[in-house]
């Protein structure tokens, strides 16, 4: 099994919807025909303040994306780079897509003199939990949002 992680085209809108639905299923989430819609167009667009994605491909079909954002810090002279979204399909996961995926942000966010890189998950996402802590440290922070 051979995977190839490459920038997403337009071409891939269909096989991405699909790996983005599932990914949002995952989280127990769902969002409007609009939010997928301008989210694909961003990705392709070239504003820099836009995410960007990546998709993952064994033998020619999509199995996985990421969508990353680089952007500047208030305690860094350097940009970061926050990796947002990060979906395996479930028949290869273990098999380093999600390595494959990470490692492809992390070579672009080097590119861009963006050498940190932060993600967050949720505590009950213990599969990916497993990759996360061999390749990822750990932070002691906890995330607060608005509320509803």
């Amino acid at each position: 099994m051979t995977c190839v992680v490459r920038p997403l085209a337009s071409a891939d809108e269909p096989q991405w919807r699909a790996l983005w639905r599932d990914y949002l299923a995952f989280y127990k989430t769902e969002l409007p025909e609009d939010v997928y819609s301008t989210y694909f167009r961003r990705l392709l667009g070239d504003d820099p303040q836009d995410f960007r994605g990546l998709i993952a491909e064994v033998d020619g079909k999509p199995v996985g994306l990421t969508h990353f954002l680089i952007h500047r810090h208030g305690w860094k002279i350097e940009n970061v780079c926050y990796l947002q979204d990060l979906y395996a399909v479930p028949e290869v996961r273990g098999r380093g897509i999600g390595r494959a995926l990470i490692e492809a942000v992390y070579a672009a966010a080097d590119a861009e003199g963006a050498p940190g890189v932060y993600w967050l998950t949720q505590d009950f996402n213990a599969e990916a939990r497993q990759l996360y802590d061999r390749i990822g440290a750990l932070t002691p922070f906890i995330k607060y949002a608005r509320p509803a």
